[in-house]
């Protein structure tokens, strides 16, 4: 859907302020007197999944570095709003400008994620390194599960964005993405497809946990009541509904996006989520991992997210990522995704089509 596009400048002088703010900040209460987290959120940025192996352990981006990297988001933008011409040569893994998305209906993340008065150079902030740590046995782990090459490292301006320009969370096309990555192209039955492409739940972990960004359809919408936390994500309108308090299920009882346990540590709500069902995965983890979920709200448009995978059965060390979700003053409009999927039988049909020809 649409977003507004707000200027860098004066985004960049309201997050200058925030550390400030957020010092005197105030968290509102709902009447059992927690914290009220109610309202639409999202969590675009462009800031990278991982950190660039040139940038070592340094956490936070200087002030220059900042000025690049949203200098060349909003020059993307601009370009991209640009009337197209279709008779323009096409950059390798670039969209086309024609017949495909353009600005008006993606959502890119514009601005380095802020927290605490650090511009994030990762989201991932442990390990130190801001890196994924590596897989247990990595010859063994099925080939889905092998993460390619990380495509946001890079040099500055360029290193939040996959090769299409779109803001990426993962080093992989993930299970349930739109690009259904490591299925080698299979299309047997529509079981063969991604979790996404199939309207399950959302591609690219926007449904969660953890709940990452994407080229469009970031926003999410939180309810609260003394005993539930429900968030309404924008993409494929998926609900998770977060249980406070209590045990989790047997774990024979598997669910998409898992079994979500929520618990208040002062002003903090954590939510551990258990019992993943085995075609979803988030890099790699598997149906044992652990997802730990922390919100926080700091300002009266900002909370801050994090989230940490413990999964031993796949990675070596738990490891840990934060990111900002920001305050925004809309609604979240239906995905009718079922409703416009004509993608998925078209490729149905193309695949008996080319088994016809491949028989003749």
């Amino acid at each position: 859907m649409n977003k507004s596009i707000i200027g860098s400048a004066g985004l960049a002088i309201a997050l200058c302020s925030f550390s400030a703010l957020a010092a005197d900040y105030k968290v509102p209460r709902l009447a059992d007197g927690k914290p009220d987290f109610q309202g639409v959120w999202t969590n675009t940025t462009a800031t990278p999944f991982e950190r660039s192996p040139a940038l070592g352990t340094r956490r936070s981006y200087t002030a220059e570095e900042v000025a690049k990297i949203e200098g060349t988001a909003q020059k993307r933008v601009d370009d991209d709003a640009k009337p197209s011409d279709p008779n323009a040569k096409i950059a390798a893994g670039a969209l086309p400008p024609v017949g495909n998305y353009n600005q008006f209906w993606t959502d890119r993340g514009m601005m380095v994620a802020n927290i605490n008065g650090e511009r994030r150079t990762s989201m991932v902030i442990d390990p130190p390194n801001g890196r994924v740590p590596r897989l247990n046995n990595p010859a063994q782990a099925r080939p889905e599960r092998r993460p390619q090459q990380n495509r946001n490292g890079g040099e500055l301006g360029e290193a939040f964005t996959g090769p299409s320009g779109f803001p990426t969370a993962s080093a992989r096309p993930e299970e349930g993405s739109e690009d259904p990555g490591g299925q080698g192209g299979r299309a047997d039955g529509p079981e063969d497809r991604g979790l996404g492409e199939r309207c399950i739940i959302g591609f690219g972990s926007t449904s969660g946990p953890p709940m990452l960004p994407t080229m469009y359809n970031s926003y999410y919408q939180i309810f609260q009541t003394p005993d539930t936390v429900v968030i309404l994500v924008e993409m494929v309108h998926d609900a998770r509904v977060i249980r406070i308090g209590g045990k989790h299920r047997p774990k024979e009882l598997r669910t998409w996006m898992g079994d979500s346990v929520g618990h208040w540590e002062g002003d903090t709500l954590v939510v551990e989520t258990t019992n993943f069902r085995p075609e979803q995965s988030f890099r790699g983890t598997s149906e044992n991992a652990v997802i730990t979920e922390r919100f926080k709200r700091v300002a009266r448009d900002q909370i801050v997210y994090s989230f940490t995978v413990d999964d031993p059965t796949v990675f070596s060390q738990k490891w840990t990522a934060e990111l900002p979700m920001t305050g925004v003053d809309s609604q979240v409009y239906e995905y009718a995704c079922h409703e416009g999927n004509y993608g998925l039988p078209a490729i149905l049909q193309g695949a008996r089509e080319g088994e016809k020809k491949a028989k003749k």
